[in-house]
Parts: C-alpha cells; sequence; structure tokens
C-alpha cells in the first residue's frame, strides 16, 4: 500500500523564510501555508549537563529546533554543573555535541546566534550561592537577551536529586513567575520506584511548581507514530467499527531492545525493564491504543479519558501464570557473540534484576471487556522494535476447504513505533494460480516513503511543547500513580519468589516462561 502526502514537505535546498524578527528559518518553503508553532521569548536551564541525556539528546534538540526557525531570536540556554567552566567551555561542549548528534545540517549562522545565549553556572545542588548565581543569570539574561521572564528547568539528573534542588529553586525564588512570566520543571523518568515514592516525588514537586507548570517526559509520547494511534483511531471511520471486544481477540505490546546495560549498571540494577519500561511507556501505549474519543482534541480532554482507561485496566491473575521475567545470558546477536548480563562490568552476579519483563491487563469497559492485553519488553532481543499489535479474531465462517487456508493466522493491524515507522495490516489473499489457496499477506504505510517531510526527534517535539506550554503528551501525577498502582502487585510478587529472572539467551526473544503465559490460552507472540 502506497500512501502519499497531498502537501509538499520542505527541501533542504528551498528559499528561506523569516518569522518577522529577523530569526531565519531555513527549512520553511516559503509556498507553505502551515503556520509553525513558535516558542516565544523564553530560557531553559539543564541540570546535569554532562550526562549523555544532554550531550547526546536534550542539546542536539535544541539546536534543532533553532535551525528549523522555532526557537525565538534570544533563546538563552544555561548550564548547570560542577564543572569548573566558563560560558566558553559549556558553549564548546554544546557545540561538539551538537556536531556529533544533531539532526539538522549545521550551519554556523543558527549556532552563532544559538551560542550568544548560552551561560554555565558552576555548583553543587546544596549549595546555596550557586543557585544564587543561577538566579542572577537568569536576570541578566531576561535583561540582555528578552527573555520575559520566562524560564522552564530540566532536571536531567537522578530522581534522588530532586528535593533539593527543587527547594533550591524555590529559596532562591527561581520557581516563582511574576506577572505574565512563567516558569516550568521538566522532570525525566523513572517518576518514582514504586506508588510510595512515586506520591512522594509529586508532593516534592508540587509544593514548589503547580500541576500545570510540571512537566514529565516520557519521550515515546513525543515520537510520531505514537500520535499517529490518535490520528489512525479517531480520524478514520475504517478502524472505529472493529475496535471492540467483538472483532478483536488480543492485543500486543512489544519493546524490543537488541542492546544490553551499556554501561549503565549503576542505575539499571535494582530497577529492572518492568519499571524502566513498562511503568511508563508501555502504559502510555495502552492507554493511547484503549482510550475513548475525547471530545475534543486539547491537553484536559486527552488526558482525561488516558486517566479514566488507566482507572479501569487491572492486572490479570494468577501472577505465577499470566506474568514472565527474564536476565539475558550471553549468546549471538547480529554474528557476535555478546556476553550475559551477569558478566556486564559493575553488575552484581546474584542480582535478580530482570532484564526481561512481560504482563497481562485487562481493561474493564464495555469496550474491551475480555480482550487480555499483553505487555512485554526486553533487552539484548533478536531485534530493536517496538509496535502495537492489534490481533483480530478469526472469521466466523471460512466457506474453503481446510486444504485451501491452512496456513492462514488472524488478521492483524500493526503500528510500528520504531525503528521502521508505519502501519502494517495483515490479511488474506488468494495466491496466485488455478486453485483457490487463501494466504497471509500484509500492506504497508512507511512514514519515510509516505511523506517528503522528516519527522522531528521526539525531544524536538517535547522541548517545544513546554516552552509553548502545550501539556498534551506529558503524563499527570494521577497517570503516574495509577500506572504503578497497576504494576506494584507484579514487583511485589517477583520480589517474594525464591528464585530469581528465568535465563533467556542473548539474540532470543526472550525466556520460554514467556511463551508458556501466552499458551496456555492457545495464543502465541508475534515474531517482529
Amino acid at each position: 500500500m502506497t500512501a502519499t502526502s497531498s502537501r509538499p514537505g520542505p527541501a533542504l535546498g528551498s528559499s528561506v523564510t523569516s518569522t518577522g524578527d529577523g530569526w531565519v528559518n531555513p527549512l520553511r518553503d516559503p509556498r507553505d501555508k502551515r503556520l509553525p508553532r513558535i516558542a516565544g521569548p523564553c530560557g531553559l536551564v539543564i541540570f546535569g549537563v554532562t550526562g549523555d541525556l544532554s550531550c547526546k539528546k536534550l542539546t542536539p534538540a535544541i539546536y534543532d529546533l533553532a535551525n528549523r526557525g522555532l526557537l525565538p531570536p534570544g533563546f538563552s540556554l544555561v548550564g548547570f554543573a560542577r564543572r569548573d567552566w566558563a560560558h566558553e567551555d559549556f558553549g564548546r561542549v554544546v557545540h561538539d555535541a551538537v556536531r556529533a548528534h544533531a539532526r539538522t545540517p549545521f550551519r554556523q549562522a543558527v549556532w552563532d546566534r544559538l551560542a550568544e545565549g548560552i551561560r554555565f553556572v558552576q555548583g553543587t545542588f546544596d549549595d546555596d550561592a550557586a543557585f544564587d548565581r543561577l538566579e542572577a543569570t537568569v536576570a541578566e539574561l531576561d535583561r540582555l537577551r528578552g527573555t520575559g521572564g520566562n524560564h522552564a528547568f530540566y532536571l536531567a539528573i537522578p530522581p534522588s536529586s530532586f528535593p533539593v534542588v527543587c527547594k533550591q529553586l524555590a529559596r532562591s525564588g527561581l520557581s516563582r513567575h511574576n506577572g505574565e512570566a512563567w516558569r516550568r520543571v521538566v522532570i525525566e523518568k523513572p517518576f518514582g520506584h514504586d506508588l510510595r515514592s512515586a506520591r512522594e516525588l509529586n508532593q516534592i514537586v508540587g509544593d514548589v511548581f503547580p500541576e500545570d507548570a510540571v512537566f514529565r517526559i516520557d519521550h515515546y509520547l513525543g515520537k510520531e507514530t505514537v500520535q499517529n494511534i490518535l490520528a489512525l483511531r479517531f480520524a478514520n471511520q475504517l478502524f472505529e467499527p472493529i475496535w471492540n471486544c467483538n472483532y478483536v481477540d488480543h492485543v500486543q505490546i512489544t519493546m524490543a531492545e537488541d542492546i544490553g546495560l551499556e554501561g549503565r549498571a549503576g542505575y539499571y540494577d535494582g530497577i529492572g525493564a518492568a519499571r524502566d519500561v513498562i511503568q511508563n511507556h508501555l502504559m502510555q501505549l495502552l492507554a493511547l491504543t484503549t482510550m475513548e474519543e475525547p471530545t475534543a482534541f486539547t491537553a484536559e480532554e486527552l488526558r482525561a479519558e488516558k486517566l479514566k482507561v488507566l482507572r479501569a485496566t487491572r492486572l490479570v491473575g494468577p501472577l505465577e501464570e499470566t506474568t514472565a521475567r527474564g536476565q539475558y545470558t550471553g549468546g549471538w546477536q547480529g554474528g557476535r557473540w555478546v556476553r550475559g548480563l551477569k558478566e556486564e562490568a559493575g553488575f552484581d552476579p546474584n542480582s535478580k534484576t530482570e532484564t526481561f519483563a512481560a504482563i497481562t491487563v485487562a481493561v474493564d469497559t464495555r469496550r474491551w471487556a475480555g480482550v487480555p492485553f499483553y505487555l512485554r519488553t526486553g533487552k539484548r532481543l533478536a531485534r530493536r522494535v517496538t509496535e502495537i499489535a492489534v490481533v483480530f479474531k478469526r472469521a466466523p465462517h471460512l466457506p474453503f476447504d481446510a486444504t485451501m487456508t491452512e496456513e492462514l493466522g488472524h488478521n492483524a493491524l500493526v503500528i510500528r513505533i520504531q525503528p521502521d515507522e508505519g502501519v502494517t495490516m495483515r490479511f488474506g489473499a488468494k495466491v496466485p494460480g488455478t486453485a483457490m489457496e487463501v494466504r497471509d499477506v500484509t500492506m504497508d504505510f512507511g512514514y519515510g516513503t509516505a511523506f517528503t517531510e522528516s519527522s522531528p526527534e521526539a525531544y524536538e517535539r517535547l522541548i517545544l511543547d513546554v516552552l509553548l506550554g502545550e501539556p498534551s503528551l506529558f503524563p499527570t501525577d494521577a497517570e503516574v500513580e495509577r500506572s504503578w498502582e497497576i504494576l506494584d502487585p507484579v514487583l511485589d510478587y517477583w520480589a517474594g519468589l525464591p528464585e530469581g529472572p528465568d535465563p533467556y539467551p542473548a539474540g532470543s526473544w526472550g525466556p520460554e516462561s514467556a511463551n508458556r503465559m501466552l499458551a496456555r490460552t492457545g495464543r502465541c507472540w508475534r515474531r517482529p
């Protein structure tokens, strides 16, 4: 299936256009009448600027936004860390990160304009004087760069540091907004370790910032294909009549990674796959797949519908049959031998932390009654893929001989989140020839071939939404807490087991217990 866009996207060689204040958008086609969402006067302060997240994702995304003409001309970027750097030192670090990881072409004029607003403040989180210097720096940028008192604070730091940073932002006055100016805080996952810690974290942040100023980043919600779930469901009449328990047999939501810990042993041990992925990414994908149509496409309505369906979601038991966990061992992957988890540097060889997790949930609504939802994630699996597979019931009657359809499977609609973004439909079709023989075939829609515009990186979209104050793609505290309420019983059950996770070889699709989990109901996992 070939899909085409009716509107051509901008080309890299197209004419440039100005936003009216001298800030040039080098990528926008002047024939394109769509109005871009451009942030107003503002700045961003990043705590944890020396970490991988800042270097590989955040600062390149900021440059890409500037390169697309979506940041104001006076935009400022402030880094806060312990390093003894001058402003120029931090500027060189950002420059190198941009050259290495930015998605758009490097343009010296764009960089020079962005670099004018880069500042650095040296200090530790418990240093009052450092936060006073940060407040003075922000005030100076308001005066020199015209940021208007509008600043977002990105906490790219471990959750254990949130309390002291939030208290310092309150003490120094950085969290207070005046008049029309705004102050916002951005929090990276994990949003707590369980329900109790999530509530404590929400309380700590809520004491300093109102809920509408708190942006909890789940980068998966910034992916184009995740947002396309809403377009697929609610912009088309084709799917709505069959998007229910009358036609759907089950749903599989998979996030598989082909990498191991890659030096993250210190972070990952004690967290595991369920906390790292299921509680946030997969629960959000579940909510978008099962929610009812909102009355309006606004943040308030979208969040309300997601929360309603999460409140209707429950675990399916008994947990010894409906959940599975595993740890990868050494194995062949991509033509090379890779080490097992317990041979990874810095990992406790006695650890019971799982690298594969699968659970079964049900959604107790009229639409989804009786439909099982299988959520799985793992590291060192056969390939990197994230997808939502809606598997339909078999046709109630087939007027063919058994030999004509012996290999015919279930119809399926598969939404591919990464890496090959798109949608696949699987259905039965006649094999060419003189005999009536029906086999499964697929039709594909791919973003890369259907549109001339490339999708923005997830962090580009989410950072811009923070600066615009658009909260649609950010989970609320209630969503976070409800996700923990669903997952906590599984974590408690696994913690009480005397044995550790089941082993599975690297390059496979997980432990045998995961296969048995579906086989008990006559189903099997998809092989993406």
